[in-house]
C-alpha cells in the first residue's frame, strides 16, 4: 500500500566555495540528520576553471546512519565545455548525513566554485 507523502520543508544552499589550498577536501555541503527522510539535488559551476585546472567532486553518505562513505566521485580537467555539474536528486534515509566536496588538484591558482542545492524533507499526510 502506497502512503502519501508530501514536502513538509525546503532548505537552500547556495553559496561560492573556494579550496583553502590545492589537494585539500573542502565541503561544499555537509549535512546533519533531517527530520525525516528527504530529496537531496544541486549544480556546482565549473565556468571558473582554465587549461591547467583539475578538480575532483566527492559524495558521500552515510548508508547506516553513522559511518559517512564514497558514494560518488568525478574528476574535471581544463576548461569545461559544460560547466554546471548536475547532482541528480535522491532520496535519503533522514539520518543519510549527506557530504559533497570540492578538491582542487592542479592549476596555476585557486578557483572559486559556484553551487546551490534543495533539500526537500519530507512528511507522511
Amino acid at each position: 500500500m502506497a502512503i502519501p507523502v508530501r514536502i513538509r520543508k525546503k532548505d537552500k544552499y547556495k553559496g561560492s566555495v573556494t579550496p583553502s589550498d590545492f589537494n585539500v577536501e573542502t565541503d561544499i555541503i555537509n549535512l546533519g540528520s533531517q527530520d525525516d527522510d528527504f530529496i537531496l539535488e544541486g549544480q556546482i559551476s565549473l565556468q571558473n576553471m582554465e587549461a591547467n585546472d583539475e578538480v575532483e567532486l566527492r559524495i558521500y553518505i552515510a548508508v547506516d546512519g553513522t559511518n559517512r562513505v564514497l558514494s560518488d566521485k568525478m574528476t574535471f580537467s581544463g576548461v569545461q565545455d559544460i560547466p554546471v555539474v548536475r547532482i541528480p536528486s535522491i532520496t535519503l534515509d533522514r539520518d543519510a548525513k549527506p557530504r559533497v566536496t570540492i578538491k582542487q588538484t592542479a592549476g596555476s591558482t585557486l578557483k572559486s566554485f559556484p553551487y546551490c542545492f534543495i533539500v526537500q524533507v519530507m512528511e507522511v499526510i
